[in-house]
């Protein structure tokens, strides 16, 4: 039986991804070594580095003046390492979820934090709208995509400041207008690897102006200056990054990818809406198109342990929500074939049958 793997994080990879990544594990571009044990700065391995850094730039259109840098740590060290970067005197952050909370928390020991907005009262069901960013603010920082609650910002915001992003679990799915940013992360284990890597880009000219002393390994300058190489890079995870980035390439680019995830979600969304047995849990304006999340009706709730068992029996993987939200989460990230959805909806069309 096909399993349909709709896990949140670490999270579907292509079959180019999964294939070319298992045969570099047995041996690794001809060097009779795998790429789990060769060295991070022989030539082959500096090449991969250097051309998923270049990769990253074609498919996002980075402009002049950014780099692109892949770290350890997870989207969660850059809580802490963009605000002791960035931050001089104030900082705005959006409230719209648990890792934008998180990032608040973080960014509170190295200035003054304005929240201009939060929907947590409403368990993060919708994103603030009418909010005013501060011009003062040293940067505007948003999670692009709430995984948890299934809420996303699909835009570049329009304020009077530079702007920070965690788009850990949709980059790539959209085009980016990348000169609005002083930085973008991403944690890389929902849109692009396994766990293990982080990708970072960052405008070059808005370091080294936090007037505080930056201890070396947190500091973006050493990795923009030692180009991802200042101390043992997380090797595995890049390479299969690299394989991503080459399968997002042929897919025809970001664009392209953007057009079937848009089909995607919207296909799932129109039987969350048709279903008698379910709804949605977000307002509809906010819907993500990567993580899709639904409860059962109130009616019916009694079924939903059922309802898990008939779906994990049909092959899907992965559809338990998260325990603040409950009920289901399809994550339909870049690499999820549109054939796994339409075999979810088929499966909540059967079960609608039964009941």
């Amino acid at each position: 039986m096909k399993k349909h793997n709709f896990s949140a994080g670490p999270s579907i990879l292509s079959d180019y991804t999964i294939k070319n990544s298992a045969s570099a594990v047995l041996d690794f571009a001809g060097t009779g070594l795998s790429i789990l044990e060769v060295s991070h700065r022989g030539k082959e391995f500096v090449a991969v580095c250097e051309e998923t850094r270049a990769l990253v730039k074609e498919l996002l259109d980075v402009p002049a003046g950014y780099e692109v840098i892949l770290l350890g740590g997870g989207a969660s060290l850059q809580f802490c390492m963009a605000p002791f970067n960035l931050l001089k005197k104030k900082a705005a952050y959006l409230d719209t979820g648990t890792w934008a909370a998180n990032a608040i928390k973080e960014a509170k020991f190295f200035g003054e934090v304005d929240v201009v907005a939060s929907s947590k009262d409403s368990n993060y069901s919708f994103i603030p709208k009418d909010y005013v960013v501060p011009s003062d603010a040293d940067y505007f920082h948003f999670t692009s995509n709430n995984t948890i609650f299934g809420t996303e910002m699909r835009y570049d915001p329009n304020v009077n400041v530079r702007l920070v992003s965690d788009m850990s679990s949709d980059i790539f799915s959209r085009p980016i207008d990348i000169a609005k940013y002083d930085l973008i992360y991403a944690g890389a284990q929902k849109n692009l690897a396994p766990a293990g890597v982080t990708l970072v880009i960052v405008r070059v000219d808005a370091l080294g102006k936090a007037g505080r002393p930056i201890p070396t390994m947190l500091d973006y300058s050493t990795h923009v200056k030692k180009e991802s190489m200042f101390n043992t890079p997380p090797v595995f995870p890049i390479f299969a990054a690299l394989q991503t980035l080459q399968w997002y390439k042929e897919q025809g680019g970001v664009a392209v990818l953007e057009k079937r995830n848009v089909e995607k979600a919207s296909i799932l969304y129109d039987e969350i809406d048709r279903n008698k047995l379910f709804k949605g849990t977000v307002a509809v304006e906010d819907r993500s198109i990567m993580n899709v999340c639904f409860v059962m009706n109130d009616e019916y709730r009694e079924l939903e342990a059922d309802f898990a068992t008939f779906a994990a029996a049909a092959g899907m993987s992965g559809i338990k929500g998260h325990r603040s939200v409950g009920g289901f989460r399809a994550s339909i990230y870049n690499a999820m074939p549109k054939s796994s959805v339409e075999a979810l909806i088929e499966t909540m069309k059967q079960f609608e049958k039964q009941h």
